[in-house]
């Protein structure tokens, strides 16, 4: 079926292609891409518009003796496929051995677990200072492209590189004049005045930084990108490659709606229709019907995003509709948080949204920037579930215990459809605090809550005696399932309590159960340490109650079947009413 790719085993094998075979290795690829794409999903636009590149890349270097460090690594599968793992994308028995971001575990040529964006560069500034402490001669290669450079760390690193190393370094800048969504920052029309010039316009944001540059218009031709990474390689001080290419190149509909196409479910090729229906309410759906029409009820509300607004479903026409009320800042998390206080500040009412593993990146500037001020904002974050995201960079597993111990922060966790309504109603009305709210990630359901947030109270949804279960957020429904089990199999009603608050802990509820409760079980969608249910159990370390967490294990979990991991863990409703039934013996 692949006329090239199947005698790719190794870079080695790329340098012995003549043109002609290496533009036949390009389609090639493609087809590997649609293979894996179709039936398992993962990033589509990124790697259709980076093939030529990285083909280039192979033949005039050597890696891994030349390193060569991917930004967010979601542009790395045509590397993956040249240096000995083209069966994760050939082979469909092969898909879950290929992580979708380079990986040290897989390869000698991946240096990096790299999920998050603008790293490279300081990456590779490290790897050639250490180069040059060692006194080896090996090329250092960066390559950043899809917005990243609108991150802070990225222009850190462009700082590092254009004044403190003297040798080696060769930074490819891959512009696709695209990021998630569309690029936004002034940096990008820096890139535009470099494109429309060919690289001779006066202002050139790479040279103030100190950094010589070389520009390649033909960024999806191998010819070029064969002679200008020829011109660097083994180059004696650091310079840009900025290069211009198309995302999603030898995909129509990629080319043509880049946002869509960045990230894909499997999806049918002719039709490019997804494999997977999703109809019907989810509660990003219901999130996003809340921003519409708090806009429009609340001329004072604001959205901020780090190029995000997917995740939200946010789409250009609803970004239009919003107009002033939607700011994106790019790839910047830590402009987005530190904004937010500002408009905070200066009387608006601010919304931040994006993904829990990216919000990391702005812990700093929600602990100074926010809540040393106490500026009342709210920060709403998708993928906070254990069943969301799964791979190592991106897992949504530690916002509780990131974000629950930050003083003034008011972190909320929504088990319903209601519960999320009025929590977002109510913190993007307050004026006290800052709020954070864990977007749920299972299937909506709903019924009627509490609505007072201003008490710090957890809610009892149920009252029992002897075993008093605290289910937090996503884990709610296991809390439900659990529950009706202890009925069951051991003849008695437990206490159902619904949290609501991963931030504090209600501590007249609690010690109102040791009356008529031996056991405390808390639930908790995220690590145990620094997490909710330690807060519980250090409240009650001199009652006579027992406490019992369960919550995951403070670990970089990979890729795993949530399912299974619960099974793992032992916290499916089987094994901890075998526990329960333990302990009150």
């Amino acid at each position: 079926m692949y006329e090239i790719l199947d005698r790719i085993n190794s870079p080695e094998d790329v340098k012995k292609l003549n043109l002609d075979e290496l533009n036949l290795l390009a389609s090639d690829i493609r087809e590997a891409l649609f293979n894996r794409l179709t039936k398992f999903g993962g990033h589509c636009g990124p790697n259709f518009g980076i093939v030529e590149c990285e083909i280039a890349m192979h033949y005039v270097f050597s890696s891994p003796k030349d390193k060569f460090v991917f930004d967010v690594s979601h542009q790395s599968y045509p590397h993956k496929m040249l240096t000995g793992r083209r069966l994760g994308y050939t082979d469909d028995n092969y898909f879950a051995s290929d992580s979708g971001y380079t990986n040290p575990e897989e390869s000698e040529h991946d240096l990096f677990n790299v999920g998050h964006t603008s790293t490279s560069i300081s990456l590779a500034t490290g790897l050639a200072k250490a180069r040059d402490i060692k006194n080896t001669k090996e090329n250092i290669i960066a390559l950043i492209g899809d917005g990243s450079l609108s991150g802070g760390e990225a222009l850190e690193g462009l700082n590092v590189a254009g004044s403190e190393i003297k040798s080696n370094l060769i930074i490819i800048v891959n512009d696709n004049q695209q990021s998630i969504s569309e690029t936004h920052g002034g940096i990008y029309e820096n890139l535009r005045r470099l494109r429309e010039s060919k690289g001779t316009c006066e202002n050139n944001i790479f040279k103030s930084f100190n950094l010589d540059y070389i520009y390649e218009d033909n960024g999806n031709d191998i010819e070029a990108l064969i002679k200008v990474f020829e011109k660097v390689k083994d180059i004696d001080h650091p310079i840009v490659v900025h290069i211009n290419t198309l995302k999603g190149k030898g995909f129509k509909l990629a080319e043509e709606n880049k946002e869509a196409w960045h990230w894909t479910m499997p999806f049918d090729r002719e039709t490019g229709k997804s494999k997977f229906s999703f109809d019907g309410e989810s509660y990003v759906s219901i999130a996003h019907d809340f921003i519409i029409n708090k806009a429009k009820s609340d001329k004072n509300f604001v959205v901020v995003t780090p190029n995000m607004p997917a995740s939200f479903a946010l789409t250009p026409q609803d970004r239009q509709q919003l107009g002033s009320q939607f700011v994106d800042v790019g790839i910047a998390e830590e402009q987005a948080v530190a904004m937010a206080s500002g408009l905070s500040k200066g009387g608006a009412n601010p919304l931040v949204i994006t993904n829990t593993t990216f919000i990391q990146r702005a812990f700093d500037q929600i602990h100074q920037d926010v809540c040393i001020n106490n500026n009342p904002l709210t920060i709403l974050l998708n993928y906070s579930s254990f069943s969301g995201l799964t791979d190592v960079t991106h897992l949504g597993i530690f916002g509780i215990s990131m974000l629950s111990n930050i003083p003034n922060l008011v972190t909320l966790a929504p088990t319903c459809k209601t519960e999320l309504i009025e929590m977002l109603n109510w913190s993007t009305s307050q004026k006290a605090h800052p709020v954070a709210i864990l977007l749920p990630g299972n299937n909506v359901e709903d019924r009627k809550v509490d609505t007072n947030f201003e008490n710090n109270k957890f809610a009892m949804e149920q009252k029992g005696e002897k075993v008093a279960i605290i289910a937090l957020g996503d884990f709610y429904q296991m809390g439900e399932d659990l529950a009706k089990a202890i009925k069951k199999q051991l003849g008695f009603t437990p206490t159902l309590i619904n949290p609501r608050f991963a931030s504090c802990v209600d501590v007249d509820l609690l010690k109102s159960l040791e009356k008529d409760h031996k056991l405390i079980v808390t639930l908790e969608d995220g690590i145990i340490d620094g997490g909710f249910g330690e807060k519980v159990a250090s409240k009650l370390g001199t009652s006579p109650m027992l406490v019992k967490n369960y919550g995951l294990e403070k670990k970089f979990y990979d890729r795993y079947d949530p399912l299974e991991l619960l099974n793992e863990l032992k916290m499916t409703k089987e094994f901890i009413v075998e526990d329960i039934k333990e302990i009150l013996k």
